[in-house]
């Protein structure tokens, strides 16, 4: 019996111990937009709280959704604004976005009307010379379902998923950048920030304007850029504990320098 009893205090004391480290991480998943902020912020944080572990994890804003609401996530990530159906969230805005179209850099395009972009995207112009650029195919690169990006795009040019004509489908930005960048005929959509990044460190791509605004972080930071949209994190119910020590310090001053850095905008008051 006392052996039974020392090895049942053991069992309590191992899993008291679990607890405790199960307590000290922290799970974020959803928009590949925010992950690598997401990363940058994390590390920051592990930083400042030695023994907290915090684990990024993309898959789309869908899933940052999903995840949130079963409990598989302390906290989503979510690169649009939540909708009515999703009331049950609490959202906390940690920067702002754009979403620009990209083409590979040696396209001659410089820019697209509103119904060309419809056009290209719908298969109705299937050839750049139709739109101003050489005698080369369309490619048309799209993003997948459950993407915050494919969303706002569809509303933004009043389409519906089913009339893309896609060659390419991809998830995640980086994917959709070194796709257009390796195609001559390609034009896609990504986040601006991203696309930013990439251009200023030697990716082939280029930013085309939207509505006559160039696709830029400034125009997405004064308000003039057409396509933009919120970073959120997301919880349910509202955060406490380790979630809201972390989206704290997202949302403050602290967060400034990780927010510029990836060519995003930080909120008011940062």
């Amino acid at each position: 019996m006392h052996k039974s009893i020392i090895a049942w205090l053991a069992v309590l004391l191992l899993c008291g111990g679990c607890a405790k480290r199960d307590a000290q991480r922290l799970t974020l998943t959803g928009s590949s937009t925010i992950a690598p902020l997401a990363q940058a912020l994390a590390s920051q944080f592990e930083q400042l709280h030695p023994g907290v572990k915090v684990d990024v994890q993309a898959g789309g804003s869908s899933r940052g959704v999903a995840d949130a609401r079963s409990g598989l996530a302390q906290i989503g990530m979510v690169s649009r604004a939540l909708r009515a159906d999703e009331s049950d969230l609490s959202a906390f805005t940690i920067a702002r976005d754009g979403i620009a179209i990209i083409v590979q850099r040696d396209n001659p395009v410089r820019q697209l009307s509103r119904a060309q972009i419809i056009g290209l995207y719908t298969g109705q112009l299937r050839d750049w010379s139709a739109v101003g650029g050489g005698a080369h195919a369309v490619t048309v690169v799209n993003k997948a379902e459950g993407r915050s990006t494919l969303e706002l795009f569809l509303h933004h040019f009043d389409l519906k998923a089913s009339a893309i004509r896609a060659d390419v489908v991809i998830g995640e930005n980086q994917q959709g950048i070194k796709t257009v960048a390796g195609n001559a005929g390609a034009i896609g959509y990504v986040s601006i920030g991203t696309a930013e990044y990439e251009a200023a460190h030697g990716g082939a791509i280029k930013l085309l304007p939207m509505d006559g605004v160039v696709a830029s972080t400034p125009s997405v930071r004064d308000g003039s850029f057409p396509l933009a949209r919120p970073l959120n994190l997301v919880t349910r119910p509202q955060p406490t504990g380790l979630s809201k020590q972390f989206i704290d310090f997202a949302m403050s001053r602290a967060a400034h320098d990780a927010i510029v850095k990836e060519y995003f905008v930080p909120i008011a008051g940062n």
